[in-house]
């Protein structure tokens, strides 16, 4: 079902973007110069126009529907190699979530146990999001909550067309294409996880990567992906000194384990969990709009306490900051092939 929600240009204010104890944001940097991303063309085939948006999970997922194309098997194929470049697997294990906004490590916690799941290696694109716009996503209502629909109009770039906050006449600069997408609210990162078949990441979940607390004799808990010790040359935060976003392939030495890369740094990436908190008394915290948690830390995070991997905050889920983006995670019962 789609609806011309764009028709009609219509100033809308943006929320506040700061929850109470969010980290310091700097104002984003004015650009002297745009350069737009150049239009894409999909191939009028409905198979190959997916494969070419990177729609590879819900290739996969209809397989028997993928399979029965003049050229299935390849693309099937294609999709899996896809799938299995840009997923790594998360152990199981068990997170230490804090219960209250000022809980120290060891104080007030909730042990949560992880299951094994996948998790994108690379936070999502200006690139990759580009195809949802261009796909004319936003105005699919099937990828967004009923309740947010008289909202939509509200998410468009600085020229009022659908898209991130911070592009224009809906294009990414192209200088910024291989760096995250910036400037979208929590149901933007969740309706961009959905078309492409994914999903994101649960607050443990993204914990569980970034610590490596897996279940073992060792019982080894990192508090950065790397280690236990900051270093700003494995990260993009303000001691880096980069003042702005960088490429997602960059500091290869501060990934994880597992190779998922800037789990702290360059941006905070929205979780699926709520940012439900208490006060030291006990008492829920409630806010006048659902609140969703942020984790990792951004190009601009000042304070190294909170460049960590048990570090958690929250925004508006119709917030839409500069320096807040996202990366997808998969069900390990959804990697069908790796049971074939």
């Amino acid at each position: 079902m789609a609806l011309k929600l764009f028709s009609r240009q219509k100033e809308a204010a943006n929320p506040p973007s700061r929850p109470p104890s969010s980290p310091p944001q700097a104002t984003p940097p004015k650009k002297v110069s745009f350069e737009p991303a150049p239009q894409e063309v999909f191939p009028d085939d409905p198979l190959l126009a997916m494969l070419q948006m990177e729609r590879f999970s819900v290739l996969v997922h209809d397989r028997d529907v993928t399979l029965q194309h003049a050229d299935g098997t390849a693309i099937l194929q294609e999709a899996i190699s896809r799938l299995e470049s840009q997923l790594a697997l998360v152990p199981h294990g068990i997170v230490n979530v804090p219960r209250t906004l000022g809980a120290r490590p060891g104080e007030d916690e909730e042990d949560v146990e992880v299951k094994p799941y996948l998790l994108a290696i690379h936070t999502v694109t200006n690139a990759q999001f580009q195809k949802f716009v261009d796909a004319g996503c936003y105005e699919d209502l099937k990828l967004w909550p009923e309740d947010i629909w008289p909202h939509l109009i509200e998410l468009h770039d600085q020229t009022d067309r659908p898209g991130p906050r911070y592009w224009r006449e809906g294009r990414h600069d192209r200088r910024l294409s291989d760096h995250p997408v910036v400037g979208i609210s929590w149901y933007e990162a969740r309706a961009y996880a959905k078309w492409v078949g994914l999903r994101l990441p649960t607050e443990a979940e993204w914990q569980m990567a970034a610590s490596w607390h897996i279940k073992s004799s060792a019982d080894i808990l990192r508090r950065f992906p790397w280690g236990d010790a900051m270093d700003a040359t494995r990260c993009n935060i303000w001691l880096s000194g980069r003042g702005g976003t960088c490429p997602v392939d960059a500091y290869p030495e501060g990934a994880a384990p597992n190779r998922v890369l800037q789990l702290v740094g360059n941006v905070w990436e929205w979780t699926s969990t709520e940012f439900q908190i208490t006060d030291d008394d006990g008492n829920e915290v409630f806010g006048e709009m659902p609140m969703y948690t942020i984790r990792g830390a951004a190009f601009d995070t000042y304070f190294e306490a909170q460049a960590t991997a048990e570090f958690r905050t929250g925004q508006i889920s119709l917030a839409r900051a500069h320096n807040v983006g996202f990366r997808c995670a998969m069900d390990l019962s959804q990697a069908v092939w790796l049971n074939d």
